[in-house]
């Protein structure tokens, strides 16, 4: 075997124990932190804990900030889970395409020609970028979910606002009375205007956090409403009518689609296994009276 892919094959093997140290040791007294004061909710009190360990700073300090900051994106679509920090996230990926780059020099190593040697690029290419694609999905399922939800909690914020309650407090009520990840960023956009930043601003980040375009309509309407003085509860009201119609809309969409999402697998394997059972018995006479 040549001896560049002995090196290669050596290097990954050292390096993969302690990467994997670094991404699946227990999580730092800082995420400890952070993971307990968001569960507290509204009534979170500042941290003091210690600052993160050199050798997650010197991973973020050597990717590119572009890299960082798309990954950081994803992250914030994905709800930032304090188990998977922007710095575990990139070990993940040098830890992926590692073990793309180890198959890919067994591959060269059982065969030969410039085919393996892709192969093998193409293993190790894809391995980055594994994380990424499990972000996005991650990603567009919370969405999704933030777009499911939202009619609802804006029909409870409208019944809550009707009571009494001032509008802020309508979206406490909601937000700690529903689970899922449109609860999740009631509160912080909450936490957000208690620590002093004024609404706009905090619902701004809040559309700006996500991709819904419900959420996003949704923030300008009431954007909008403080700003021109309309009423809360007529603006939460038109807004839920309005979110119901294009999740009925949503849904019929979706049902419709569901034939030609089928056919595909309707032709591939049951109209051949069908054809089978029809016309064997057929052919197989027709097979012995030619013979």
């Amino acid at each position: 075997m040549p001896p560049v892919i002995i090196a290669a094959a050596l290097a990954v093997g050292l390096a993969l124990p302690l990467l994997g140290w670094a991404l699946f040791r227990g999580a730092t007294p800082l995420e400890q932190a952070v993971r307990t004061n968001l569960s507290r909710g509204l009534s979170a009190p500042g941290l003091n804990v210690e600052s993160p360990q050199p050798f997650r700073s010197l991973v973020v300090k050597l990717t590119p900030p572009s890299l960082r900051a798309r990954l950081d994106r994803q992250l914030s679509l994905v709800g930032r889970p304090a188990s998977w920090p922007l710095e575990r996230v990139l070990a993940a990926k040098v830890i992926a395409a590692g073990v793309g780059l180890l198959l890919g020099a067994l591959l060269l190593r059982s065969l030969h020609g410039p085919l393996p040697l892709l192969l093998a690029l193409a293993l190790t290419v894809l391995g980055y970028f594994v994380p990424d694609l499990v972000l996005t999905g991650r990603g567009q399922e919370r969405q999704q979910k933030i777009t499911k939800a939202l009619p609802d909690a804006l029909d409870q914020m409208t019944i809550a606002v009707e009571a009494g309650l001032g509008f802020d407090a309508a979206v406490a009520h909601v937000a700690h009375n529903s689970q899922g990840p449109l609860s999740v960023e009631f509160v912080r956009t909450l936490q957000d205007v208690q620590v002093g930043r004024s609404r706009r601003d905090a619902y701004v980040a809040m559309a700006e956090r996500n991709t819904s375009a419900d959420l996003r309509q949704f923030v300008r309407a009431i954007v909008q409403a403080e700003a021109l003085g309309v009423t809360i509860a007529a603006v939460l009201k038109t807004q839920a009518q309005e979110m119901r119609i294009r999740r009925r809309l949503r849904a019929e969409e979706a049902a419709q689609k569901i034939p030609v999402k089928i056919l595909m697998p309707l032709m591939l394997f049951i109209m051949p296994v069908l054809f089978i059972v029809l016309l064997g018995p057929a052919v197989i006479n027709a097979l012995g009276v030619l013979g």
